[in-house]
């Protein structure tokens, strides 16, 4: 394998499985940090924010700071702060996203926002749904962090953003503009806090239909390993595969 000057990482399948570390995984992240090559861990999950999930990888033993973590909601926030600077939102979400979006300065509103930006929101409501409806029929921009139907728990898989983000898509007739993975936007926003171009990078993760085509459509070479999601059978179904395959994350060498 083509050594990279900088490593992009989903997290859960690929580092870790739910709250148990995936061991090569760990092993990997301990060699590019002694190395000191440059990796981000980009996540579609929009309800933690990095800090949080910073303290997650450090208490299972990965080496993470929050500067090493992007998150969906952080790219959101981004992306908004390039192209609507000055929007008054209307936001559905949890800490993750409210808090960033605070943070980067944009103003709340319930009544004629210039965009509405959901996340996943586990005390959604009617109203809620109601109100980011209205915005939307009313002219409001329509942004969705990601577009994750579910995510595993330990009941099984449960409803994710994109579910959420359906029922409003579905009511209104208009589909969102998605920053999460597959969407390149995210991938593009990690390698501009790397320094690094789309050639230098590796995009590494377990879901093909996620991890590895947002790094297809980003240009960047991709590594599957068979720690999560996608398995080798459902590989051989696809015409566009990722650069590289592998059982783990041993496979990455400084």
């Amino acid at each position: 394998m083509k050594k990279y000057k900088g490593y992009l990482f989903d997290l859960d399948g690929t580092i870790y499985r739910g709250n148990q570390a995936i061991p090569e995984a760990v092993r990997c992240i301990r060699r590019l940090r002694e190395a000191n090559i440059p990796y981000i861990f980009v996540t579609n999950n929009a309800s933690r924010t990095n800090v949080d999930t910073a303290r997650k990888l450090e208490d299972m033993g990965v080496p993470a700071e929050p500067e090493n973590v992007l998150t969906s909601s952080m790219a959101t926030a981004q992306y908004l702060k390039e192209k609507m600077p000055n929007a008054t939102i209307f936001p559905i979400g949890e800490k993750g996203l409210l808090s960033v979006l605070e943070e980067s300065g944009f103003h709340f509103s319930e009544t004629s926002p210039d965009c509405v930006v959901i996340g996943l929101d586990r005390k959604l409501t009617y109203e809620k749904l109601t109100t980011a409806c209205l915005a939307i029929r009313g002219g409001a921009t329509f942004i969705s962090t990601n577009p994750d139907r579910a995510f595993p728990s330990e009941r099984g898989l449960l409803p994710g953003n994109g579910a959420l983000t359906a029922a409003i898509a579905t009511a209104t007739g208009v589909e969102p503009i998605y920053i999460g993975k597959p969407e390149p936007i995210i991938i593009r926003q990690a390698l501009e806090i790397l320094g690094i171009e789309a050639k230098d990078a590796l995009m590494v993760g377990d879901n093909y239909h996620t991890d590895i085509l947002a790094g297809i459509r980003a240009g960047v070479d991709t590594l599957l390993v068979e720690t999560g999601v996608t398995t080798a059978e459902e590989l051989e179904r696809i015409d566009e595969r990722p650069t590289y395959v592998a059982k783990s994350l041993d496979v990455i060498s400084v």
